[in-house]
């Protein structure tokens, strides 16, 4: 698993001991949609929920971002987050928060934090698309026009729309599906 473009690019990313916890997103699936959103982050301020090895995050700042928030519950993924931001040279860009996906985000929202793209990659078991979608809309912490990008099994379906998210792009990639959703707050 290597930093796929930016800064850090070809660089090795510590990966978990197996991935029946941790299922880190494939390097051709991050190059995807880094295709689809824009190969560049300059300026963004990024969420990584269910971070895992943080790569998703990671490969943000590499292409640019300012700022990664990497959120995960579990001690190895909180390690290898570490590990990984370290071995980049990106703490001071990067903030590990130990955490659920939804408690983070109902923290930060009250901290009035806000990102401009969000990426959740939760284990396939959890059908967490719709929750998360809905935590970010009530926590307030994605911007307007800002992008969720959502990783998740065959068996969760997403809808067109979640609140003011609307779908605006998905792919296939067999065992995981990547649907992609922008935050188009309606006016009266």
């Amino acid at each position: 698993m290597r930093i796929v473009a930016g800064s850090a690019k070809g660089r090795v990313l510590a990966a978990p001991k197996s991935d029946d916890v941790i299922r880190p997103t494939a390097d051709r699936v991050r190059e995807t949609i880094f295709n689809v959103l824009g190969q560049r982050c300059d300026g963004l301020t990024v969420l990584d929920l269910f971070a895992g090895t943080g790569a998703l995050g990671l490969e943000a700042v590499s292409r640019g971002a300012i700022k990664a928030v990497l959120v995960d519950r579990d001690k190895e993924a909180l390690a290898l987050c570490r590990l990984n931001t370290d071995t980049l040279k990106f703490t001071d860009r990067v903030e590990i928060v130990p955490a659920t996906a939804i408690a983070a985000i109902a923290a930060l929202g009250k901290k009035g934090r806000v990102f401009e793209l969000v990426f959740s990659d939760p284990p396939y078991a959890l059908t967490a698309g719709v929750p998360v979608l809905e935590a970010l809309a009530e926590a307030k912490v994605v911007s307007e026009g800002g992008v969720a990008v959502i990783e998740h099994g065959r068996e969760e379906t997403l809808p067109e729309r979640v609140g003011d998210f609307v779908r605006i792009d998905e792919r296939d990639f067999g065992t995981a599906i990547v649907t992609i959703f922008r935050l188009t707050i309606q006016t009266a």
